[in-house]
């Protein structure tokens, strides 16, 4: 049955000064703790709120290859490049006429937006990498009947929204896939650094590794996450020990929470723009279930709004209605991860660009209208490649020679590891999109440093002074943020409001 997204009304607005630079803190007592913990604690930069929109499966070429030329066919939302507008690195013209796989890359329009799945597993990626010759896509992540679909790409046409808020804000042509793989080893990337530490489980046996999902006890695939009672008990799970960002924080007593789509109701469904109902929860996107010290595996709903960022039976794992709840009551966590509801989450096969430009629009709208703005910074990043075609492989910051899994320079070859004895974390992966939209963001700004998904996580790390997960996590070689950022001129007032339709810029809206 769809749901509403409930609406809290907005309260405790704190006025502070333009000029005031000693930090202000918002002190509240965990219910039951009698501990102080602060809802704002000093930070490194400007920002003291930071939202994590962490979309699915998207390849940079697969959706800004041609940025910044859109076709602007008719009957299409139009696009139209500021002058000035950098370029990225994106399909050249040989690429589109003359490109190395079987197939040239073709346009897609918004009539194509569902299309089939790719295959986007750990060895098949490094197989379509091919060494770095880039050539290998249709033979090895193909999906469905259409061989050459892999290789297509949209323009500012149909995500339009996201050309749009590149045109304002900064975006990264040189971010990745901190490892190769699917959607589970990029958010355990995101939140940890770290996909080594697993254990799997079969109908709740401990059995180690589990072929496809758990290899040298490091995450390959999608296994479901031990620690939720929603996951299926007829598929492979795991369970993950270490640290994450949640533990950080917690230690620090920062605010934060998880907040995914169907979260409260694992079974409640949506209808995407192909009338297909779709199951709104997927556990093996919630990685702070794979870790016990951060589940909350009941499901259980914050014991108040107030609470919500604290750690209470919710244990910071929420349904996305209560981010908004807590937002409009003045309860904004200074960090959080927003996934959507699997419709709106972008992957193919059950989602699409267009669905999941009315997430990513209605949400940044109305963050915009929110008095935490103006310090708050949204990151728009993706889980994995979905095995779409994209033509630039990055630097290979970690090797791997599992014998079985790797591939990425022939069999059981895919580099030296690097960081610690681990195997099976190859990477960097494949290039994915990357957006900051904040009052802080440079403008109309691509960022050509290399950056990939524990860069959000040391950007986390390093603005609230956590310090680094440690056993070898790629967080401690990430690439920094910053370079999108303009932290020396103070933060813009310019605000962007879109159509979560069309993705053009609304009219009348302040």
């Amino acid at each position: 049955m769809k749901k509403k997204t409930a609406l809290g009304l907005a309260s405790c607005m704190v006025a502070i000064s333009a000029f005031l630079t000693v930090p202000v803190f918002a002190f509240e007592k965990h219910d039951g703790h009698g501990s102080v913990v602060s809802n704002e604690k000093d930070t490194t930069t400007p920002i003291k709120h930071v939202v994590v929109l962490f979309d699915e499966n998207v390849s940079f070429d697969h959706y800004f290859g041609t940025y910044p030329h859109a076709a602007n066919l008719p009957g299409e939302p139009k696009f139209q490049a500021k002058k000035g507008t950098p370029h990225v690195n994106g399909l050249t013209k040989e690429l589109l006429t003359h490109n190395p796989n079987l197939y040239n890359p073709k346009r897609l329009d918004r009539s194509q937006a569902m299309t089939d799945d790719m295959d986007h597993e750990y060895t098949a990626e490094q197989k379509a990498f091919d060494g770095g010759k880039m050539d290998k896509f249709v033979e090895n992540t193909s999906g469905g009947k259409d061989k050459s679909l892999v290789m297509d790409y949209y323009d500012g046409n149909t995500v339009t929204a996201l050309w749009n808020y590149a045109q304002h804000f900064a975006m990264s042509d040189n971010s990745y896939g901190t490892t190769f793989g699917p959607s589970t080893p990029g958010a355990l990337n995101l939140i940890s650094g770290q996909t080594h530490g697993a254990t799997g489980y079969l109908k709740g046996v401990k059995v180690g590794d589990i072929k496809d999902n758990v290899a040298n006890g490091t995450v390959i695939g999608d296994p479901d996450p031990y620690y939720d009672k929603a996951s299926d008990p007829n598929r492979p799970q795991a369970a993950m020990s270490g640290k994450n960002v949640g533990d950080l924080l917690n230690a620090k007593g920062i605010t934060w929470g998880w907040f995914q789509g169907g979260f409260r109701d694992p079974k409640a469904q949506h209808q995407n723009i192909a009338g297909k109902w779709v199951t709104d929860y997927n556990p093996h996107h919630e990685p702070f279930q794979y870790y016990q010290s951060t589940a909350n595996p009941n499901h259980l709903p914050p014991t108040s709004v107030k609470m919500i960022g604290h750690t209470d039976q919710a244990n910071h794992q929420y349904d996305l209605e209560d981010f908004w709840k807590a937002a409009e009551a003045g309860n904004l966590p200074a960090v959080s991860f927003l996934k959507a509801a699997n419709y709106q989450d972008g992957h193919a096969g059950y989602s699409d660009p267009l669905d999941e430009q009315h997430f990513i629009v209605n949400t940044i709208n109305r963050l915009q209208k929110l008095p935490e703005w103006k310090n708050t910074a949204v990151i728009i990043a993706y889980d994995d490649s979905d095995g779409w075609y994209d033509h630039v492989m990055g630097p290979l910051v970690n090797g791997s020679n599992d014998p079985q899994y790797d591939a990425l320079f022939g069999p059981g070859n895919a580099g030296t590891p690097k960081l610690g004895p681990y195997l099976d974390r190859a990477g960097y992966g494949p290039r994915l999109p990357l957006l900051v939209i904040s009052p802080y963001a440079k403008k109309n700004f691509v960022d050509h440093t290399v950056t990939d998904q524990a860069s959000i996580l040391r950007f986390i790390e390093d603005n609230w002074k956590l310090g680094r997960i440690g056993d070898h996590s790629f967080d401690a070689v990430a690439g920094s943020l910053k370079n999108m950022f303009d932290f020396h001129h103070g933060p813009r007032n310019e605000k962007l409001f879109l159509d979560p339709i069309t993705g053009e810029p609304q009219k009348n809206e302040k």
